[in-house]
């Protein structure tokens, strides 16, 4: 998959579309779950809840800062280290990922 300089995919194109998720299955980062899919060759696990605070499973197309689990779920849509905006819209997808 062809990815933009801040992260973003063929999916997942928009203006806040700048993360990438370092998968708990292969610790590889993908822009997001249908890029997975098509490259992985496995399924997606889910990160526990017991390991977000410890896990930089979060990457900042906008700064390349590498984030917990727990600081990007409590940034509120934003970098904490840039500011830079994340699609609100992400949380919608978050049970792909992370254990809810």
């Amino acid at each position: 998959m062809e990815l933009d300089g801040q992260s973003r995919c063929a999916h997942y194109n928009g203006l806040t579309d700048i993360i990438a998720i370092k998968m708990k299955c292969c610790g590889e980062f993908y822009a997001c779950k249908d890029c997975h899919d098509a490259l992985a060759g496995h399924a997606i696990e889910v990160w526990p809840r017991r390991e977000w605070a410890e896990q930089k499973a979060i990457l900042c197309g906008g700064c390349g800062a590498e984030l917990s689990i727990a600081e990007y779920m409590k940034c509120e849509s934003h970098c904490p280290k840039c500011g830079t905006g994340f699609n609100p819209g992400c949380r919608n997808h978050h049970h792909f990922y992370f254990e809810t």
